[in-house]
């Protein structure tokens, strides 16, 4: 037999409860009383039923999401695992979600999960990827047998045929349909052929629908490479997968016509479009046609043609203006030289010599001396009388006064 210490049993329990896969993870009926909210934002409670009640802690990062705030006196189930609180030996729900008595197990299983997912982040919208534009495959997840495939394909072919349809079939319902689901995406997904795929079936009930809120298939819709649109049932059924996908569908027919355009309007579009670019094309050509007629003219306009035969105007005007100019220098010139010659023959000693006079110079050395005196000529033994005709030599043998 072993001896305890009081921690120590309490803490082999507290290991024992804890641990138990149950425990660990239950839904706890009763009625709430004794509640209290601490100034740290905790919800502290009991759940009473038939004289037997359970301590409840729900602290206040997990009451995001409750389905339900507890009140005194309302009757809920609550969920969450039953812990040990050591100090005082005594056992408590350690609350994470609270719902109303009357909701349905499934109900409750499915608000769960979809609590959980939330706050890992699944249905962040910031994540969520925009349909292609113009796909050229698209995979659809459903049954074979439905009217899910022929109604996306009756679709696809009267809007826009030109897109390629493949099909993982899969069972939409039952025991097998999450796990089929998930293969069906994780299949299309490994093709690497599909731009974005589809995965519905038409509506039904809560557990019809159900595959379609399992967390695998949610999971493996979060982990897909190219945008999923969830196509489950009408407007008012919303499962998990609807608010996992990056684009939600009220019907897989819907869900056809957002994934491709409408081939009647592409074709008006771009009838349009070429109506206007021809149109532009028009304008654009009529414009840049005035505009280079408008650099024409101002290349006319400054062409040097225009330059060249105004600058031979001018040279022409100069040319006549300086010939003139010109010929009256010359003609001034003229009657200057004809004044100077008139006046040179006068001063030229050969006139005079013509008339009978004579040039006297004496012989000085190398250099003749003129003699202009008769005092001079008598000092002179020789002289040289020079004539308009010649020169004669002659001696002084006189001395008259």
């Amino acid at each position: 037999m072993r001896v305890l210490s009081v921690p120590e049993i309490t803490g082999y329990i507290r290991e024992l409860v804890e641990y138990d896969p149950i425990l660990s993870d239950v839904w706890v009926r009763g009625e709430v009383s004794n509640f209290s909210h601490s100034a740290a934002g905790h919800m502290y409670f009991c759940l009473t039923d038939d004289g037997v009640q359970v301590n409840c802690v729900l602290f206040r990062g997990n009451q995001r999401g409750l389905l339900a705030v507890p009140r005194n006196g309302d009757a809920v189930l609550a969920h969450g695992r039953i812990s040990i609180y050591e100090a005082r030996g005594q056992y408590q729900l350690m609350v994470d979600n609270v719902a109303p008595e009357g909701i349905g197990i499934l109900q409750l299983q499915l608000e769960e999960t979809k609590r959980r997912l939330e706050a890992e982040g699944l249905f962040a919208e910031e994540r969520k990827r925009p349909l292609p534009v113009m796909p050229s495959v698209i995979g659809v997840v459903t049954s074979s047998q439905g009217a899910v495939w022929h109604d996306i394909q009756t679709v696809i072919a009267r809007r826009f045929p030109l897109v390629e349809l493949i099909l993982a079939p899969a069972a939409v319902q039952g025991p097998t349909a999450a796990e089929e689901l998930v293969t069906g995406i994780e299949a299309l997904q490994e093709l690497g052929r599909c731009d974005v795929i589809i995965v519905g079936r038409g509506g039904g009930s809560a557990e019809d629908l159900a595959a379609f809120s399992d967390e695998r298939v949610a999971r493996a819709i979060f982990a897909c490479t190219v945008p999923v649109v969830s196509a489950v049932g009408h407007e008012t059924d919303i499962c998990i997968a609807d608010l996992v996908a990056d684009v939600r569908a009220a019907t897989p027919s819907a869900a056809a016509e957002m994934c491709v355009p409408n081939g009647t309007d592409l074709l008006a579009t771009a009838g349009h479009l070429v109506t206007l670019a021809r149109t532009s094309a028009v304008d654009a050509f009529r414009d840049h046609r005035a505009e280079l007629d408008n650099v024409r003219h101002r290349i006319d306009r400054h062409h040097p043609r225009a330059r060249i035969a105004n600058a031979r105007l001018d040279l022409d005007r100069l040319t006549s203006t300086t010939r003139s100019t010109v010929d009256n220098m010359l003609s001034d010139h003229r009657k200057t030289v004809a004044t100077l010659t008139d006046r040179s023959r006068l001063l030229d000693p050969r006139d005079v010599l013509r008339r009978g006079y004579a040039i006297v110079t004496a012989s000085d050395g190398s250099t003749p001396r003129r003699i202009v005196s008769a005092s001079d000529a008598r000092t002179e033994a020789a002289l040289t009388l020079t004539f308009s005709d010649g020169s004669v030599q002659t001696r002084t043998t006189t001395d008259q006064e």
